[in-house]
């Protein structure tokens, strides 16, 4: 398989099908994503049975209870602003943290995108967050665990809705650390770290994870396929795009269809 690298982090698929990989390139793949954090796949005329296909190979699939399934295809769920009122909030994040096995891969398949931007998305890349912070930091929080919360979904009492994870993360692929977080409103306890200073010590944490340097921007084109790894990323969609009258307008209409896959 051949890569062109991305800038800051992050490959470009040359000329790849997803509907066409060997074995050995789907092992090749996941040892990618481990390194690089995601993957961008251009001009793929996968439907999304292909794309069901395509992620199965890399794990089983999961799905988050409360978001909307795509009827024909249940494992999948649409992301979308179409019959918003208002628009959508976006924060970087990393996909349903708050169970025991959050999804280690994320697919998003570009089902319709507006024109002529395509609208954006952004990556941080959370190994560079990890091997940037103080010495005295990764010395003091070295064993930390995180609480992981569910929010923006309504959920059951009997399902699953908060776990800890360890703040730094090490990646079972890469054998490299990450800072495992997700958007402060997630992350509400520290072990060992007193109440009254756990919120600013997140806060600090996840400013310092998406500095403007360590960021990603991918600009959407129709049929495109990102494949990304939670593990050592976070993700958002670019607020300015939710300005003005994009959760009404049909010109700035958008539909993506999202997958996720366990380790």
């Amino acid at each position: 398989m051949n890569f062109r690298a991305l800038s800051p982090f992050g490959v470009e698929a040359d000329g790849i099908d997803i509907t066409d990989l060997q074995d050995s390139e789907i092992v090749n793949l996941k040892q990618t994503l481990a390194n690089n954090g995601f993957v961008v796949f251009r001009k793929q005329s996968a439907s999304d049975a292909d794309f069901v296909t395509f992620l199965a190979r890399l794990g089983s699939l999961t799905f988050t209870i409360g978001e909307i399934p795509v009827s024909h295809q249940p494992d999948l769920n649409i992301v979308s602003n179409i019959g918003r009122t208002k628009p959508p909030r976006s924060v970087f994040h990393t996909d349903t943290s708050y169970v025991a096995s959050p999804p280690a891969f994320t697919g998003l398949r570009a089902v319709s995108v507006p024109t002529p931007d395509g609208g954006t998305f952004f990556f941080s890349d959370q190994y560079r967050a990890y091997d940037t912070l103080p010495s005295s930091v990764k010395q003091q929080l070295a064993n930390a665990q995180v609480l992981h919360l569910v929010s923006g979904l309504t959920l059951a009492a009997d399902v699953e809705s908060q776990c800890w994870h360890p703040l730094f993360k090490r990646h079972p692929i890469s054998g490299r650390l990450a800072l495992f977080l997700s958007t402060p409103e997630r992350c509400q306890e520290i072990s060992g770290i007193a109440p009254t200073a756990v919120g600013r010590i997140i806060r600090l944490l996840y400013q310092h994870s998406i500095r403007h340097h360590r960021l990603y921007r991918h600009q959407w084109q129709p049929d495109d396929i990102l494949v990304w790894d939670n593990r050592c990323t976070l993700h958002r969609a670019d607020e300015a795009q939710f300005s003005g009258d994009w959760a009404t307008s049909p010109l700035r209409d958008r539909v993506l269809h999202r997958g996720l896959v366990l380790a």
